[in-house]
């Protein structure tokens, strides 16, 4: 296969993009042996994408797909929005820098000024921004970092089930162990607290039970014999994204803001997947009412480009020059991106549009939690949706939900990408289909999805023993 492949590229000019307008199969063909077993997506979604618009690809074979995947939550007003791009374009005819290290530039104010904007004042108001390497690890890496220098301390506390990265202090922070177990030594001093899943609850108490959670959190940090050091920070997610799509109930996140706020403990609220309008707020900590004392953005903030930054509270700023720094922290294609992302977020309420397009969707997906045993649960915030498969064949004790069952959630994922509709699975055994489509999809196209959807599960579950009707 290597040297027909060879060929074929020896074959045709190297000067000419018309090279690579091959199939999907050769163009997977080739990524496949040229590529690292680390990939991911390929391996579900057997495709090559070839042109993109809003919340429709079109594949190298012509097909044409519902992206309610949209980069991860990368892409906010979906692929090429025509404000994005032409913002890009202007750059590069006007001959602006594309790079500047931490030099500043009329862009990089500008993305500060929008970013700033688009966050409460009493947070703003006394905060400084650090820019990281692109990804949003770098920015996790960068905050622990930065309330490790601050504090003098060395633990941290994360949260089970929770998701950050994967470099190796993010990687540490991860609730999935099958991710950690091949990687020795990744950061010490890391504590996982329970997370009030009111599914799979850390404790088997019903949907309200998240004041025992909290009150372990705060016996952890008060009691001397806990065994935890006084830590450097806590971080958490106020809805778990790859962890299976967990919202965090608002009266637990104020709960652990006044009591990360009596220990002296920073506050980290990671905002990678969850910021810029993702949950029906600009921001998910404002559901709660809450200011953090640290925040980590990417994804969206870039505008489809890789874009991370830390936000914080001055009184943490105490690091020394070059005390952290990333080759790419001067992105300006990526500033001026997401600029223009955040202006269009803010000033025509995508977060309100995603709460209504959200709610649209999660009632088809209410209907097939009533129709099918096989259906777990339905759950999110705004145009973050998580539909959880669980496995009816196997005998649970009373009162305790089947175990996950992501055989079938990859067979409703597959039987979703026959019928056009990108969708990703997340969460315990990948058991959670994920919903995470741009914030500018239409009702229609909410609809479709729905439509979509609703046949992939019935042609999955119907012939299963888990349907009730």
């Amino acid at each position: 296969m290597r040297e027909n492949l060879s060929d074929q590229r020896l074959a045709s000019s190297s000067n000419s993009p018309a090279r690579y307008n091959q199939s999907n199969e050769r163009l997977r063909r080739s990524q496949a042996e040229r590529e690292s077993s680390a990939r991911t997506y390929p391996r579900s979604l057997p495709f090559a994408v070839k042109h993109a618009q809003g919340a429709e690809i079109v594949d190298a074979d012509g097909e044409t797909y519902i992206d309610c995947l949209a980069g991860a939550g990368t892409l906010a007003l979906g692929h090429n929005h025509p404000e994005v791009t032409q913002e890009v374009e202007r750059l590069l005819a006007e001959d602006r820098p594309l790079h500047t290290l931490d030099v500043t530039t009329p862009e990089k104010e500008a993305f500060v000024d929008a970013l700033f904007d688009s966050l409460p004042d009493e947070f703003t108001d006394t905060a400084k921004v650090q820019f990281c390497s692109p990804a949003g690890t770098d920015a996790v890496e960068a905050a622990l970092k930065l309330v490790k220098t601050s504090t003098g301390n060395r633990s941290v506390l994360g949260f089970q089930g929770g998701y950050h990265g994967m470099t190796s202090g993010a990687l540490s922070l991860m609730g999935d162990t099958d991710a950690k177990e091949p990687v020795p030594g990744l950061m010490s001093n890391v504590h996982h607290l329970p997370y009030p899943d009111p599914y799979r609850h850390p404790f088997g108490l019903d949907a309200d039970g998240h004041e025992p959670v909290s009150h372990f959190a705060e016996r952890v940090l008060a009691d001397p014999e806990s065994g935890v050091t006084d830590p450097a920070g806590l971080i958490v997610e106020l809805v778990q994204g790859e962890g299976g799509v967990n919202p965090a109930p608002d009266e637990w996140v104020r709960e652990i803001r006044r009591i990360t706020d009596e220990h002296d403990v920073p506050m980290i609220v990671d905002e990678i997947q969850t910021g810029m309008g993702r949950t029906g707020e600009t921001w998910s900590f404002e559901h709660a009412d809450i200011v953090p004392d640290v925040l980590t953005c990417s994804k969206a903030i870039g505008g489809g480009l890789p874009l991370a930054v830390v936000v914080y509270d001055e009184e943490l700023d105490v690091w020394e020059p070059g005390a952290h720094a990333g080759t790419f922290r001067g992105h300006q294609l990526a500033m001026a991106a997401g600029r223009v992302t955040i202006r269009h977020v803010v000033e025509n309420d995508l977060d309100e549009h995603a709460a209504e397009m959200g709610e649209r969707l999660r009632e088809p997906l209410a209907d097939l939690e009533r129709r099918f045993d096989a259906v777990g649960d339905v759950r999110g915030r705004g145009l973050m949706l998580g539909v959880e498969f669980v496995d009816t064949a196997t005998e649970t004790p009373d009162g305790e939900v089947p175990p996950p069952d992501g055989d079938l959630a990859s067979a409703v994922k597959s039987e979703c990408f026959d019928r056009g509709l990108i969708i990703e699975t997340g969460g315990r055994d990948s058991a959670v289909a994920r919903f995470l489509p741009p914030l500018t999809i239409t009702r229609n196209q909410v609809d479709e999805i729905a439509d979509r959807f609703r046949e992939a599960v019935e042609a999955v579950v119907e012939g299963d023993s888990g349907v009730t009707s």
